[in-house]
């Protein structure tokens, strides 16, 4: 008898997917929330990279971009409350 072992799809972890959602909410928030939303972004997108290290997963290189434009999000944070205060 031949044993079958049932196939596995690799899926999306979900803080890969937080990770690019709060990235992207938070470029059209305010430089508060944004500064959270992109603080929020790097951490699960760092989760999410630790976890696609597994072959179950997929994600790394949504994480990657999470984290990424999670940067850059509270650069864009910073950059808004600049203008807050100078205007």
């Amino acid at each position: 008898m031949a044993e079958t072992t049932p196939s596995t799809r690799a899926s999306f972890s979900i803080p890969s997917i937080i990770s690019l959602i709060a990235a992207i909410w938070s470029f059209t928030s305010g430089a508060i929330f944004g500064l959270i939303l992109a603080i929020v972004a790097i951490v699960f997108g760092a989760i999410g990279i630790l976890m696609s290290l597994s072959p179950a997963k997929r994600g790394g290189v949504v994480s990657t971009l999470g984290v990424g434009a999670g940067a850059i999000g509270v650069i864009a944070a910073v950059v808004k409350a600049i203008m807050w205060m100078l205007g």
